[in-house]
């Protein structure tokens, strides 16, 4: 099958059982799009948002693995498990709290800057091969501890032994060391027994489409899905060229009058004679001498 040149953002309500990397592949295929990349591995044992990304919209899948998440964590206490999570080997370590007013205090020391160590079940790589390879050969290795943050954490509900509870988190957070972690702090122990990713930068879940809506969709219908990859960006101020400053920036040239441009990151809108209104080119920063560079930009068949 002959690929195509698909530029875009697909919002996939990842399925229970399909990797991202997996997902991606499908929805690939579905499209026949020629390049594509996941903004970030939600691992099979968990469902929800799964931005995708195709053809030039790849350029700025970075910003998404280094957003802030949201995910509804399911967490059943007075058992542990050796992946921490349902895919393990499950076994009795304690008694459940009967109620919320053992757990919301325990839940409140885990708001704020926390310290976690990566599981040895994940995917962060050592030497090139990932840690899950490591564990599953019974090897542990000893793993650098790293500073995350936890801005809210609100119960949903809680039947002894399940909580469910809503977390808004820092990049690099690993629900199942939380849950792990909590369920230490309650003498008890824990696991996480189920996870659904609710948010990614800007994007939300209800906002997403599952595997199986998708593939049911005709081919117009699957690209008329698609995001422009300028949303991936869209918390970033605009600044908009003309079309000398177009033209020099799409040569790569760095724009020394760049008047009223704020410092920092930009979303760059382009002028050309050809246009009636600016296009997206790409992603642009001025530096503390007020000069504006390129940092990401468009191919010029898009624009």
């Amino acid at each position: 099958m002959a690929k195509r040149k698909i530029d875009g953002v697909l919002l996939l309500d990842k399925p229970f059982g399909f990797s991202s990397n997996g997902a991606l592949l499908k929805c690939r295929w579905l499209l026949q799009a020629e390049k594509g990349g996941h903004t970030g591995v939600l691992d099979p044992f968990a469902t929800g948002l799964l931005p995708l990304c195709f053809g030039e919209a790849t350029k700025f899948a970075q910003r998404m693995l280094d957003a802030d998440k949201g995910y509804r964590a399911t967490i059943t206490f007075g058992q542990v498990s050796t992946t921490l999570d349902g895919e393990g080997e499950i076994t009795v370590s304690g008694v459940a709290p009967s109620g919320l007013d053992q757990i919301l205090p325990v839940l409140q020391q885990f708001v704020g800057p926390i310290i976690q160590t990566p599981p040895m079940y994940s995917a962060l790589k050592v030497d090139g091969k990932p840690l899950y390879e490591y564990a599953r050969e019974g090897v542990v290795l000893e793993r650098k501890s790293r500073p995350v943050t936890i801005y809210e954490m609100t119960v949903v509900s809680y039947e002894a032994p399940v909580l469910v509870v809503d977390v808004l988190c820092s990049k690099g957070t690993y629900i199942r060391v939380l849950a792990e972690d909590i369920g230490n702090a309650l003498g008890c122990g824990g696991y996480l027994s189920g996870l659904r990713r609710t948010l990614t930068g800007g994007f939300k879940l209800e906002d997403a489409i599952t595997l199986d809506e998708y593939i049911a969709l005709e081919m117009p219908e699957r690209e008329a899905m698609l995001l422009p990859g300028e949303q991936l960006i869209a918390e970033l101020p605009s600044f908009e060229l003309n079309l000398a400053q177009t033209a020099l920036m799409r040569n790569g040239m760095p724009i020394l009058d760049a008047i009223n441009a704020p410092l920092g990151e930009l979303r760059l809108y382009g002028n050309s004679e050809k246009l009636d209104n600016p296009m997206f080119i790409g992603l642009g920063e001025v530096g503390a001498d007020g000069v504006l560079r390129p940092k990401r930009l468009l191919s010029t068949h898009v624009a």
